[in-house]
């Protein structure tokens, strides 16, 4: 039992984040949605100074574009910005 505590991707990061702190499930749709209800503690990281960046799509053939029955969910938790830092904390959100 050890807390969830990600490193966020810097505030304007450009390139791959591939080497970054994330999650990436992959699978049908009805088991990424149950590993994605447990990730609650997450939802600390949806506040003033982070937030999250989630990804959640049907997979597709490389070959042929074409959907298949699987699906992929990429979870980051990104720094925001110094202005949204700003205003988050003038108003009181999150």
């Amino acid at each position: 039992d050890q807390d969830i505590n990600p490193a966020p991707v810097p505030y304007k990061h450009s390139g791959s984040t591939y080497q970054e702190d994330g999650i990436r499930i992959t699978g049908t749709r009805a088991f990424v949605d149950s590993v994605l209800s447990r990730l609650t503690d997450l939802l600390a990281h949806e506040n003033g100074s982070t937030r999250l960046q989630v990804v959640y799509k049907q997979t597709v053939d490389r070959e042929t574009g074409a959907p298949v029955d699987s699906w992929n969910c990429y979870i980051q938790v990104h720094e925001r910005g110094r202005q949204a830092k700003i205003a988050n904390a003038l108003t009181g959100n999150l």
